[in-house]
Order: structure tokens, then C-alpha cells, then sequence
């Protein structure tokens, strides 16, 4: 280790000069850390949460779909059922003269079926959709804010830790500076930031999202 203390104030000292090895080292104990964070009770319960809202939605879009499917099958069968009662009824009435409506008691169980139908769509596209989609979105955002909370923690742990450590060398030197944030600390606060960031964002588009339907819903009364 040969330096010239008079020229050279400042030191830095590395595990290994070798840049490339020192930042996929500082990632890989980020990465372990940010997976410790995920673990942790409060961090798994606002997952658990966030994905019973994201199944709701997955299974509320489901419903939309097969609803949507039975729609166009049952128009196709109100045009078949409309056809035949036209046919039968004029088939009746040009043979024994009295006209023959059975045929209507299917094609209106079909139009009422297909009403009930459309009204559901309806209520799914326009209420249950909507308020499910603000729901996962805030409970993404809570999840994404509980795990930056949980990593700042760790990197506040780590940063003590560190910094107990290199007491014995402050009690020599008086005083050492350090620059946590070049280290693993340093990657945790980052990435806790891009998950603030995130949160903050989904935040927002269930604010705006929330409004669009509370307008919407007062335009309807």
C-alpha cells in the first residue's frame, strides 16, 4: 500500500481494485437485502393484500368476458328464435287460421336473458371494474411504500453496523468520514427511492382514476 500521505489526504479504501467485481459484489448483497425486506411480516401482509385485490380484478374481467361471450351467442339465438316464431306464425295463420304463438315464449325468455345480461356488463364495466381497479392500485402502492420502508430500515441497520465497526479507527484518527452511499447502504436507500417514486405515481392514477368515476357517477344522477 504505498501512498504519499502529504500529496494524497484522502484515501479510499476497497475490498479489490477491480471496479467491475466490486459493483456486481454491491449488487449481489443489495439484491439479498432487498429479498431479506421482502420477507419481513408487514411487507408480506400489503403483498397478500395487493394480490387478493388483483385476483378480485382478474376474476371481476373474467365475468366481463364470459358475459360478453354469452351476449353475442344469445343475439345469435334471439335472431334463430325471432325467425322461427315469424315463421310459425305466419305458417299457422295461412294453414288453420289460428295463429300460433309458442314459438314467441322462447324468443322472450332469450330478449329477457339478454337484458339482464347487458345490465350486468354494464354494471361490471361502469361500478365493479372501476372501484376494483382503484383498489388494487392504492394496495400496490402501499405495498411498494411498506417494502421502501422496510429497506431504509435495513439500510439504516447496515449503516450503524458499518459504522460501529469503524469506531476503533475514529478513536485514533479523531475524525473519519465515510461515504455510505457508494456502499450497500448507499444501493438500498436508492432503491427504496424508486419504490417511494412508484408508489407516489400509483398513488396519483388512483386519485385521477377515482375522480373520473365519482364525475361519471354524478353525470348519471
Amino acid at each position: 500500500m504505498g501512498f504519499d500521505l502529504a500529496k494524497t489526504p484522502t484515501l479510499e479504501a476497497v475490498v479489490t481494485a477491480d471496479e467491475q467485481a466490486l459493483a456486481q459484489d454491491l449488487q449481489r448483497r443489495a439484491e439479498e437485502l432487498i429479498a431479506a425486506a421482502d420477507e419481513r411480516p408487514e411487507c408480506r401482509e400489503a403483498a397478500e393484500a395487493q394480490c387478493e385485490c388483483e385476483e378480485r380484478l382478474a376474476r371481476l374481467r373474467k365475468a366481463e368476458r364470459a358475459l360478453s361471450a354469452y351476449a353475442k351467442e344469445s343475439r345469435e339465438q334471439m335472431a334463430a328464435a325471432e325467425a322461427a316464431a315469424l315463421e310459425a306464425a305466419v305458417e299457422s295463420a295461412a294453414g288453420k287460421g289460428n295463429i300460433d304463438f309458442r314459438e314467441l315464449e322462447g324468443l322472450t325468455a332469450l330478449e329477457n336473458q339478454n337484458r339482464v345480461t347487458h345490465r350486468a356488463i354494464e354494471y361490471l364495466i361502469e361500478r365493479l371494474i372501476p372501484v376494483a381497479q382503484i383498489a388494487s392500485l392504492r394496495r400496490e402502492a402501499h405495498a411498494l411504500a411498506t417494502n421502501a420502508r422496510a429497506v431504509e430500515q435495513i439500510a439504516q441497520e447496515r449503516a450503524e453496523k458499518v459504522l460501529g465497526v469503524m469506531r476503533e479507527a475514529v478513536s485514533e484518527e479523531m475524525v473519519l468520514p465515510v461515504d455510505l452511499s457508494k456502499g450497500v447502504a448507499g444501493a438500498l436507500l436508492a432503491h427504496a427511492a424508486r419504490l417511494k417514486r412508484r408508489a407516489v405515481q400509483l398513488s396519483e392514477s388512483a386519485d385521477q382514476m377515482e375522480r373520473s368515476f365519482q364525475d361519471r357517477l354524478g353525470a348519471r344522477r
